[in-house]
This record gives structure tokens, sequence and C-alpha cells, in this order.
């Protein structure tokens, strides 16, 4: 199988390993791996690689995300979603009107620092940081630096509001539910979680277990249009799958998607007017 990616709505309910399980079963194959982690409660955009695309995932990892999301008002979980304890809770609260939440999402769009949920795969000193936080044990999260595109009021009810976001990697929804509330002086916890996009792949598109198959295979290059594509000249092309370098007038590029004559060879990088091979497809992958 020369495989390809996979654009999945996963349902919610299941584990992103979960779905490449799946898949594996489905494709007959152990070489599959998932691009972006999707929380089990969540559903959604989940890009599954399946053969020698699996090669080309870590390229998916700066692809900006859109998601619509639902944020409860009035609890707070330890987790920042309804699969923890709850920590807070607000009887008989007022709810936001829609100023106040348009006014309160302006805060966040741009670049914010913020700090995920201790329930979280973020390594703390080696260690996953929801082993420690199931241990109870003390530790600090480290705060980061994430990037928010837009926040959009969608929907508003008697406890909930419903929000349309793009953003950045690296960006924790459920942080975003918890310091909104703060914004509000309201304890909050998200409650339901799509993702609506990963890059190229986007929800309309995606397909479920139900009607996965061979067909379902997008080409490798067809998904890494986010990267800058370079036109490589054909009497260097075995040049580049062998690793050996090229000298070109070009500036410094970290990630190109290389391609010859129509035909997608690989990711390339240019460092000191060399261009260098660093995944490329070959014939015995």
């Amino acid at each position: 199988m020369n495989g390809g990616f996979i654009n999945l709505n996963k349902p919610a309910g299941m584990t992103s390993h979960d779905a490449v399980n799946r898949v594996r079963k489905i494709f007959l194959t152990r070489k599959v791996g998932h691009a972006g982690t999707l929380d089990p409660q969540a559903s959604g955009v989940l890009p599954i690689a399946v053969g020698r695309a699996t090669k080309f995932i870590e390229y998916l990892a700066d692809c900006d995300k859109s998601y619509r999301a639902e944020i409860l008002f009035g609890t707070a979980t330890d987790s920042g979603d309804l699969d923890g304890e709850i920590v807070a809770r607000a009887e008989n609260f007022i709810m936001p009107n829609v100023d106040d939440i348009n006014a309160a999402l302006k805060f966040f769009v741009g670049e914010i620092d913020q700090t995920p949920p201790k329930f979280s795969a973020i390594k703390i000193h080696g260690r996953k940081a929801y082993d420690l936080a199931r241990k109870n044990l003390a530790f600090e999260m480290p705060i980061r630096r994430v990037k928010i595109f837009r926040l959009e009021l969608v929907d508003l009810n008697e406890n909930s509001a419903t929000i349309d976001l793009d953003c950045g990697k690296g960006t924790y929804i459920r942080s975003l539910a918890v310091d909104l509330g703060e914004r509000l002086h309201l304890p909050a916890t998200l409650k339901n979680l799509i993702r609506t996009r990963v890059g190229d792949f986007n929800l309309n598109d995606a397909l479920t277990f139900d009607n996965l198959d061979l067909r379902g295979l997008l080409p490798i290059d067809a998904c890494l249009n986010h990267l800058p594509m370079f036109e490589l000249a054909e009497h260097r092309v075995r040049a580049f799958v062998n690793g050996l370098p090229t000298t070109i007038d070009h500036a410094d590029e970290k990630n190109l998607r290389v391609v010859s004559n129509g035909q997608f060879l690989g990711v390339g990088r240019i460092e000191r007017g060399e261009l260098r091979s660093s995944k490329i497809i070959s014939c015995a992958d």
C-alpha cells in the first residue's frame, strides 16, 4: 500500500489512539498514525496517515485549526470539561448577555498566554501531566504562548455559549473555556467540542467509519499545501532523493514541498544556499 491521508470525523467517546487502531483493522496495516490529538469526548476532524504518509505526519503539526465549542457557565471542573470533578459552582447566577460575552471574547484574540489543563498529555519532568493529576501530586503547568485568530459567538442560551474559533497550534480549548469564565467572573467548563478544520482538512469533507475505505485516501502532497512549493530541476531529482545537496540561489526555508514536473518528491529544506531532502517518497516505502 502506497498510503495517504484520511480526513476522519472522529466520534465522541473514542480516543485518538482507538481511532488509529480501528483504521489499522480496516486497512490491514500497522503503519497508521494520527496528527493532532483530539480529546475522547470531542468529535470532528482527525487527520489519519496510512502507509508511507506516516512519514509526513510531523508537517501537519503547525497547521491552524478551527473549532466549535459550547461553554457551560456556572460550573467549573478540575479537567476543564464535563469529565472532571466539580470544583466550583455558582447558584442562581445572572447569565452574561451577548455584549458581555463579545467584549470578553475580544480579550482573547491575538497572541495570549495560556495555562494548559493539568489533565493533558503535556510532559512534566518526563511524566504526562494527567498521570500526575490522577495521583493528586502537586505540580505547576508551564504557561505557553498561543495564537487565536478569530472568536465568534454563534449561540447563547440560559447557561451556555457556543463559539466558533480559529487558532494556532498548541491551543487548549478547555483552558479557553475556563479563562473566559474567569473574565466574566463565573466558573465555566467546556461542555462540547467539535473540531471543524485542521489545515486543509475540513469537517464537511470528513469521512466516518461507516464509509471509510481505500477510496478515502488522500494523496500525501495534497495534504501538505500549507508548505511552500519548490520546483526542482529534473536533472537534480536523483540527487534529492539520494540525500545529496543542490546549490541554489534561495533564502533559507525550513520545510518545502518539493516537486519536479508535477511529481511530489518529498519535503526538503534550504540552508546556506543548498537544498537537501528531509523526507522523501520512495518506491521502497
